[in-house]
């Protein structure tokens, strides 16, 4: 070890979040259902697809109407 190491750092909210997980070792399992109820979706490539082909090209000004 360096003479000049100070020790790890670590802030209040990350202790808490330790201290918390450690007393309610149930909170990650929720965490991850909560993930994957939101987020971890199967992609339908086709649609995606279609999707991106049917896309119509934006105006440099959308503003702008067509007869000015």
């Amino acid at each position: 070890m360096h003479i000049f190491r100070r020790p790890d750092y670590r802030s209040d909210a990350t202790q808490f979040l330790d201290q918390l997980k450690s007393n309610y070792p149930a909170i990650e399992q929720g965490q991850q259902v909560g993930r994957s109820l939101l987020w971890d979706k199967a992609i339908d490539r086709l649609a995606l697809l279609g999707f991106r082909k049917s896309k119509v090209a934006q105006k440099p000004y959308v503003y702008q109407t067509e007869g000015h």
